[in-house]
């Protein structure tokens, strides 16, 4: 294969557009491109052929759209950052909350965003700086410079091994490819993008309850052992940290990990401020009687009842303090939005016990008038068209009939079933999970709007 033409697969190709060869390895360049989804990587600029100049990166790379910059230092370590926002010299702060810098360790690159509320860089004529902390090839020079900043919670240590002499510095082209292409259409359609990624999480951040005196919507997931309830919460505050975290526990014992009534606020990034969502979990749904979750228990989460940390005891029910029993609970104490969480490989295994349960919450749930929502996990391991690729979910007709299966179990819309890939073994976020799920949670909300519009009167609401 000559240097003119060198590719490196589906999801993470490198073409080249000069007669010099790129030094990202096809390992390493599949692995970023799992943060970025199906893109193509074209080398603009490599620094050991084309010179550390600024004025040499700023003619090969302005105007290029989203870029990857890769650096490699004396001692091994590769590190480097994306940016969505072109370059061109304008002088500007740019405002990119799809850019972050990345460092691999081993195998993977670990990945660290720009902190919400900062600039991701600066666009001057000199060389890529990322929030005017990390400076590549500083001076002109082969080197890297880290300032003191805020932008980035960099541990230079970790980055780059405190060695900030480069041995090279590349620039690569991140040209999204066209959908995966098939004679069936998407019966969904979704945008796998990193901005469409950046725009659910902004959305997000940004979201205010309907109601003023709710400052966080309270989100219930329900489901039988093992169907990623906890996964769910861990998945998602992976995302707004930036890195894979496992804060609630979650596997795949026989009898449910949760044995109480656990509300889980998420923080935007290890320092942020919380955001405007609580995910509550429960013990797993039995089909056994005294086993599991009892449906009386249920109905006392639904009202506000139960507090954080309430230990469950399946052989009795939830008894609320008396003082607390004899008034209702404020409407931010209650369950705003109510979640079922299905396993998408067991869903022709319900039992009819289980699948009578279930129905029997539904109907305490719809008595009150709660948003209901079907969270359809583990697509990948149901579908082998969707394990090698989640790009192919909305094309896959076996998914599309575990959807309309769900929805006929259990009673519900098939526009409110959600498929979705939790984290469970990976160690470096992807976006093709990110996008499902972050889309998953952004219902979630409007869901939650549409109760509390209706339990609400109008002088509740924001003038």
């Amino acid at each position: 294969m000559s240097s003119m033409d060198q590719s490196f697969g589906f999801g993470s190709q490198v073409s080249m557009v000069a007669p010099f060869t790129c030094k990202l390895t096809d390992g390493k360049s599949k692995r970023l491109c799992a943060l970025l989804g199906n893109v193509k990587l074209s080398l603009l600029y490599k620094a050991s052929v084309h010179g550390y100049q600024a004025s040499a990166f700023h003619q090969r790379c302005d105007r290029q759209g989203p870029t990857l910059l890769v650096a490699y230092n004396r001692t091994g370590y590769i590190f480097g950052g994306y940016t969505s926002v072109d370059y061109t010299q304008s002088g500007q702060y740019i405002t990119d909350e799809s850019t972050f810098l990345f460092s691999f360790q081993g195998k993977i690159p670990v990945c660290i965003k720009v902190n919400s509320g900062h600039y991701a860089r600066v666009d001057d004529a000199g060389m890529p700086n990322f929030g005017q902390q990390l400076y590549f090839c500083y001076n002109n020079q082969p080197v890297v410079l880290n300032q003191r900043g805020n932008a980035f919670s960099v541990n230079t240590t970790t980055m780059y091994g405190n060695d900030t002499r480069l041995t090279e510095c590349e620039v690569y082209k991140v040209k999204q490819m066209p959908q995966i292409s098939a004679r069936h259409k998407q019966w969904r359609n979704v945008l796998w993008t990193a901005n469409r990624r950046a725009q659910l999480m902004g959305l997000i951040r940004n979201y205010k309850p309907l109601v003023t005196s709710v400052s966080r919507v309270r989100i219930l997931m329900i489901g039988p052992v093992g169907a990623g309830k906890s996964s769910f919460f861990n998945s998602i505050n992976s995302i707004f940290m930036g890195r894979i975290t496992s804060k609630a526990m979650s596997g795949s014992a026989g009898t449910s990990l949760t044995t109480q009534f656990r509300t889980y606020p998420v923080k935007d990034g290890r320092e942020g401020k919380p955001l405007p969502f609580v995910l509550c979990d429960t013990m797993g749904l039995e089909e056994q009687t005294g086993a599991g979750l009892d449906i009386e228990d249920i109905s006392s989460i639904l009202q506000g009842h139960v507090p954080d940390r309430y230990k469950f005891n399946p052989t009795s029910v939830f008894q609320p303090e008396e003082q607390k029993a004899s008034r209702p609970a404020s409407l931010k104490e209650k369950i705003h939005c109510v979640v079922y969480v299905i396993d998408a490989t067991k869903i022709s295994l319900m039992s009819d016990k289980l699948q009578e349960k279930i129905a029997s919450v539904r109907r305490k749930v719809n008595s009150l008038g709660i948003a209901q929502i079907v969270l359809m996990t583990k697509v990948d391991e149901a579908c082998p068209q969707v394990e090698e690729n989640l790009q192919s979910l909305y094309l896959s007709s076996y998914i599309k009939s575990k959807v309309q299966e769900v929805s006929s179990r259990l009673g519900v819309p098939v526009s409110c079933v959600l498929p979705v890939k939790n984290y469970s073994q990976e160690l470096e976020l992807e976006l093709n999970c990110d996008v499902l799920l972050l889309t998953a949670l952004q219902q979630m909300l409007n869901f939650a709007d549409d109760y509390l519009d209706d339990v609400c009167s109008m002088e509740d609401k924001p003038k």
